[in-house]
């Protein structure tokens, strides 16, 4: 089903749009904003009659099937329940923030980093493809840093930002080596592969390995103790943020990553003891917590960490009722925790504060918003007639029926019910404290009513906690089901949603923890008195001091193995090579093969010993930089020549293009070097260096040695028999950089132009001091654009750049191509600059070769990507054969489009480099007075 795939890539398409419609008005960019997320959430709730009726949807795109990587894509009951709380709640929110943020803050910028985490989320739950999942999970760490960083001039905001990055990015690293361990074991990186061989994994050496490096990814991302720390301290983003992250987002990625995985990596003694104890424990220290928070978001967030913890331990109870109440307390808290977090900004935003200490009495200003905020409440506390109700139940239920701790089971259900009650505390401390208990505080200003739209979320969020709770089946009992069947892989078990039950345990576990709530509530004052005897410990402190000795460790070791001698790096480097070389060529015991030699010619033996004379030329007079640059170019000619004689001209060309462009570079960039530099080593060091160094020669000689006589399985002999048929020419090497390894050449061509657009900003504003003379005092020639010059090398232009397109137009088929034809340009081109002058070509060749880089990176992207509408894999070549008069029969093949590309990119990107150099040597040179 290929509109599978549109679901998550619509949001993505959404985040150019409030980067556009920010020039409207602020209620124009919100509804603008929520389009495509609202017609994604409609495209998903039309799977929904299908889904309940068990049925599953797939899509993929190829992307590289050899290594069984691809796009793929599944919509089934988990991932529909997570994507309608996606879109949902992210809807809602949108809507919110139009109203909560103030008119200098960006709304634009906030609405792009939203949908951006909107389409990361969606990502996570409909990826159907482990690589994939991974790739979007840490796509929402980076999104996620960027909202909570929103107010990046706030010191809290960016310290929250660096500490979730940092402990979600740490967690994401484990789940990476987990899935691909994971796809190693299983023989594929398939989801429901994986989720059907839940047997083998379990069965397999590798399975705790795998089941703590995941686990460490999803604990890591939910705050589960002890990663809990950064919840808190991501509450210094914008409330709608805050309201996002902890109900149906963020931390709930760490609970849809366990229930994704439950059929392959649960039921087993390893996974209850890792998930349940965990959860368990988050679960109390996340409530006890959460009653001594002055800070009204601080209070939510711990509850979030208990209720988080709460859903982990039910998880890990490893019986498949636990896991359908797991994920009814998913969409529960999701609800209840979204419309709290919202109610907690209208304070915020209307008061001017978020202390407890000072929010007293709100019923008089805020009644309305003040009955929404109670209804949440209570049904975050399990009050009856709400959906945290129901879901507790459950939850209660299940405490009392596993016995994996054997003797001490009776001690889950005690400190269950020891969790419920601290959740009716800091439940029933929200509504008091702020609401009653006498008047406000010095209160920032005086409290009111939010505009009436920004209430809508909340109401919406509390009618579904009321109706929830009161008609659980119809509304939510369908998907519940469908999101249970899903996770349990297919076995779901009988379970009741109605009110009431009878008299039983749960029912009496739900009294003990309402009554208990309450007396804890009203003796809260004991409580706080016990908690002050203990130090108070901020953890973004104990976070950064961390951080901060890392880094002094660090320092100290760089300043211990790095002391800044180049020649000593080079020396240890060739050092451990030669080593790790040395031993396994000591266990061969002949170096020759039984390959025969070939024989040896008079022109060889003297291009070989043209090659050592100029290699050794260059070592000698290496400290006379325009000698020692003579000798080496004549290294590279030698080099080319051989790839000439040994059938790769290809090669050949692209060596002497590379060589030539390379001298340029050299010159411009040694000018600002001096003349002749003094003699540095020691004679020690150069007996040590020379020792080294023919070592190191004798060893790479022996392995060439070695491996020329002996007969080797090239893959050659494959890309010869497919070059004509499978890419359309008959230059095997340009067929393969533009077709077999396309996608080599891409990340290429992308790293290069990346590299020059480091280069040219890291020289953009320097300013360096240029001799008058050279080295023995004799000053430059006054004439520094000779008439001879500029007269040639105007006239060798035209010839070049026919030389070029020509290189370029018989590259598929004959030695040639985009990369030979773009360094034959740029040689055409600098050598203009070098015969004319900056200012002279300023005026004539007005190319930006930034915007050149930019337009070949995407065009050699582009032709990758329109393979995809004719259902092949990523960068798949097309070419046909045509005939017109006068010129008869010829070719085309789209891999020129790619080779385009790639001329556009190393032109532009060589340019941008020797041109700015160039700039460099040319600009006015300072007085003896300015160098001073």
């Amino acid at each position: 089903m290929k509109s599978l795939i549109w679901l998550p890539f619509l949001p993505l398409l959404g985040t150019l749009v409030p980067l556009i419609a920010s020039r409207l008005s602020r209620t124009a960019c919100a509804f603008l904003t929520a389009a495509l997320p609202a017609l994604t959430l409609f495209l998903v709730l039309s799977h929904t009659e299908a889904i309940f009726h068990g049925e599953r949807f797939f899509a993929s795109i190829p992307w590289i099937p050899a290594i069984g990587l691809q796009l793929a894509f599944r919509l089934d009951g988990l991932s529909l329940l997570f994507s309608i709380l996606i879109l949902g709640i992210g809807l809602l929110v949108i809507l919110y923030a139009r109203y909560y943020l103030s008119a200098k803050d960006s709304i634009g910028k906030f609405y792009s980093y939203l949908i951006l985490f909107m389409f990361a989320m969606l990502g996570v739950v409909l990826s159907d493809n482990l690589i994939q999942i991974w790739f979007f999970w840490e796509l929402t760490s980076i999104s996620s840093f960027l909202l909570i960083s929103f107010w990046g001039d706030k010191t809290e905001a960016r310290k929250g930002a660096r500490m979730a990055l940092t402990v979600t990015g740490a967690g994401g690293l484990a789940l990476l080596a987990g899935l691909l361990l994971l796809g190693h074991t299983v023989g594929s990186y398939s989801l429901q592969t994986v989720l059907d061989s839940g047997d083998m994994i379990k069965a397999s050496s590798a399975y705790p390995i795998i089941l703590v490096l995941v686990l460490l990814g999803a604990f890591t991302k939910s705050a589960q103790f002890p990663f809990h720390f950064w919840l808190p301290n991501a509450m210094a983003a914008p409330t709608p943020v805050s309201a996002y992250l902890h109900s149906a987002t963020m931390v709930k990625a760490g609970i849809f990553l366990m229930a994704r995985f439950y059929p392959a990596l649960a039921d087993t003694d390893l996974w209850f003891m890792l998930v349940s104890l965990t959860g368990l424990a988050t679960f109390l220290t996340g409530a006890y917590i959460a009653l001594f928070q002055h800070d009204l978001k601080g209070l939510l967030a711990y509850s979030t960490i208990s209720h988080l913890g709460l859903i982990t331990l039910l998880l890990g109870m490893g019986t498949d009722l636990s896991a359908v109440a797991a994920l009814f307390h998913v969409m529960n808290h999701a609800i209840f925790k979204a419309s709290l977090f919202m109610a907690a900004g209208i304070i915020d935003h209307e008061s001017g504060s978020r202390d407890m200490r000072q929010l007293n009495g709100l019923w008089k200003f805020m009644p309305y918003t003040a009955t929404l905020a109670m209804v949440a409440s209570a049904s975050m506390a399990g009050v009856p007639l709400m959906n945290g109700f129901l879901s507790k139940e459950m939850f209660f239920t299940e405490t009392l029926h596993q016995a994996s701790l054997g003797s001490l089971s009776w001690m889950v259900p005690v400190l269950a019910t020891l969790g419920g009650v601290f959740s009716v505390a800091y439940s029933m401390r929200f509504i008091h404290d702020v609401f009653f208990n006498g008047d406000p505080i010095n209160l920032p200003k005086t409290p009111h009513e939010p505009p009436r739209y920004m209430r809508v979320p909340v109401e919406i969020l509390v009618a579904l906690c009321l109706l929830v709770g009161i008609f659980p089946g119809v509304i939510v009992g369908h998907l519940l089901y469908a999101a249970a069947s899903a996770t349990l892989n297919g076995s779901v078990p009988s379970y009741s949603l109605a009110i009431w039950h009878g008299v039983n345990f749960p029912l009496l576990m739900s009294i003990i923890a309402m009554c208990g709530g309450l007396i804890v509530y009203a003796n809260r004052r004991h409580l706080f008195k016990f908690q002050a005897q203990f130090p108070v410990s901020d953890p973004k402190l104990v976070f950064e001091s961390a951080v901060q000795y890392i880094t002094r460790r660090a320092s100290q070791f760089i300043t211990l193995t790095e002391n800044g001698s180049l020649q000593r790096y080079a020396f240890l480097t060739l050092l451990l090579a030669v080593v790790m070389t040395t031993i396994p060529l000591m266990r061969l015991n002949a170096t020759a093969g039984l390959r025969p030699e070939i024989p040896v010619d008079a022109l060889s033996i003297t291009a070989a010993v043209l090659l050592c004379l100029s290699g050794l030329a260059t070592v000698i007079w290496h400290r006379r930089r325009l000698l020692s640059l003579l000798t080496l170019s004549v290294v590279g000619l030698i080099v080319s020549l051989a790839f000439a004689k040994f059938s790769a001209p290809d090669l050949a060309l692209t060596q002497l293009s590379v060589e030539v462009v390379t001298v340029i570079l050299l010159i411009l960039a040694l000018f600002f070097l001096p003349q002749k530099t003094p003699k540095e080593s020691s004679p020690r060091r150069v007996v040590r260096d020379l020792g080294l160094a023919a070592f190191v020669g004798g060893t790479v000689g022996t392995i060439c040695y070695a491996l020329m006589t002996r007969p080797l399985d090239s893959i050659s002999t494959f890309f010869t028999e497919n070059s004509k048929t499978g890419g359309g020419g008959t230059n095997v090497v340009n067929v393969i950089l533009v077709d077999f390894r396309g996608f080599d050449t891409l990340g290429e061509i992308t790293v290069l132009g990346i590299a020059a657009l480091g280069i040219y900003k890291l020289i953009a504003r320097m300013r360096l001091y240029m001799p008058s003379g050279d080295y023995q005092g004799r000053p430059w020639a006054e004439d520094k654009h000779p008439m001879l010059l500029a007269v040639i090398s105007q006239s060798l232009l035209p010839l070049a750049l026919l030389v070029s397109a020509y290189i370029f137009l018989r590259g598929h088929n004959l030695p040639g191509g985009g990369f030979i034809a773009g360094l034959i340009t740029s040689v055409a081109i600098i050598q203009q600059y070098v015969a004319h002058g900056v200012e002279w070509i300023k005026t004539r060749i007005k190319l930006d070769y930034q915007i050149m880089i930019g337009s070949g990176i995407a065009i050699a992207t582009l032709s990758g990507l329109g393979s995809w509408l004719f259902n092949r894999p990523f960068l798949t070549t097309w070419f046909d054969y045509f005939s017109l008069p006068l010129i008869g029969k010829f070719e085309l093949a789209s891999a020129m489009v790619f080779d385009l590309g790639v001329y556009l990119t190393v032109v532009g990107a060589t340019m941008l480099i020797l041109a700015n150099l160039g700039k460099l040597t040319t600009s006015e040179r300072p007085t003896q007075q300015e160098h001073e």
